[in-house]
């Protein structure tokens, strides 16, 4: 097979919702660049009808997402897995399915008040699933924006149930004006909901698996009421479980720009790169790892030619991509994700930075 020796560009998958937008900004302006390979179910007529539908999500490393460029072009994500399997995703990972699940999330109303299970559940109630732990990224947020981010102190798992039947669980859960920048960890038992006026970045395990506890009593896009998952939500929800969000923000100097260390869990680690220089990047043996542009653009330079990136796109990494460039034309703001090392790849460098040891253990999560 032919050596995936450079990075790879990802044509994104768009997904209507009944609480999303047609304005995209700030990531896209008007719909992704798609590919001309690229489809939101099965054909071009889709892509051509979400022109005038609600988007909700742009999904960036869906296994139906497929390569524009390399020795795989034309191949979905789902594909390329299957076929290169360590090649793809690194050494360390045994699954066929690609390790991470990444989206733009883009709202214009509420979205339903939900939880996911962990693994362990997933195995045993939703056979062939994984659990979903997932982390967010504001990218913006309007002035009023909002977001329902876990259990308010003194509630009971009896006051639950009845709430989310008569649609007054908002009353019972924390409600947040999420910032520019600031990122969230959700665990899986977590309640939680997303606001209108929000545009954000998700990373999670490759899931989406979602047990839906309130609707508002809305209609699907199919105009039927859209499920809920009562007994499984409430047998999953974790009471303790604090608000992880507004978590430390450092950044540290680069000769590129400077780096930042959003988060990391056993699940997904995510980077923030800020370029103003040109930067020398290689593929790591033990991963794999998927850089997406926030903003900016440029040009990446490879082995194989060079390639204009700019913002939206995304580009998988895999271990044997030797050395390349990015070099941006314009300022680049980016993330980086891959599942880490938790020790290796953010504690020992927080720690020889000088980063607190107490500081560290809120952005690192076992």
């Amino acid at each position: 097979m032919p050596k995936l020796d450079c990075p790879l560009q990802l044509s994104p998958v768009i997904k209507p919702k009944i609480w999303g937008r047609k304005n995209l900004s700030p990531i896209y302006d008007g719909l992704p660049r798609l590919g001309a390979r690229s489809t939101l179910g099965a054909s071009q007529a889709a892509v051509a009808e979400s022109r005038e539908q609600l988007i909700g999500e742009v999904w960036l490393t869906d296994d139906t997402a497929r390569f524009l460029n390399g020795p795989v072009a034309g191949l979905t994500l789902a594909e390329v897995s299957r076929k290169y399997g360590p090649e793809l995703h690194g050494r360390n990972w045994h699954d066929p399915r690609f390790p991470l699940l990444a989206k733009y999330i883009f709202t214009n109303d509420w979205l339903s008040v939900q939880v996911h299970p962990d693994d362990d559940y997933a195995r045993t109630h939703d056979p062939g699933n994984f659990g979903k732990c997932e982390m967010w990224y504001i990218v913006h947020a309007d002035r009023n924006a909002q977001l329902l981010l876990g259990l308010k102190a003194g509630v009971r798992k009896e006051d639950l149930g009845a709430a989310f039947q008569k649609g007054t669980c908002k009353a019972l859960l924390n409600r947040f004006h999420p910032k520019a920048g600031e990122a969230i960890f959700i665990p899986p038992g977590t309640v939680h909901a997303l606001g209108p006026g929000l545009v954000l970045f998700e990373a999670e395990e490759n899931s989406d698996l979602t047990y839906r506890l309130d609707d508002f009593g809305r209609l699907g896009l199919d105009g039927q009421p859209r499920p809920l998952h009562l007994h499984k939500g409430l047998e999953v929800i974790r009471m303790d479980l604090p608000a992880y969000r507004d978590l430390p923000r450092r950044e540290f100097r680069e000769p590129y720009g400077s780096r930042r260390y959003v988060l990391a869990s056993r699940f997904f680690a995510v980077e923030e790169l800020k370029m103003q220089k040109q930067a020398s990047f290689q593929g790591s043996q033990e991963r794999v790892e998927v850089l997406s542009m926030l903003a900016g653009d440029g040009r990446m330079e490879t082995t194989a030619g060079w390639f204009a990136y700019r913002t939206g796109d995304t580009w998988v990494v895999p271990p044997t991509a030797e050395q390349f460039r990015l070099v941006p034309r314009k300022n680049t703001r980016l993330l980086k994700y891959y599942v880490p090392d938790l020790d290796k790849d953010f504690r020992r460098p927080l720690l020889a930075r000088r980063m607190r040891p107490a500081t560290i253990e809120r952005i690192v999560f076992d």
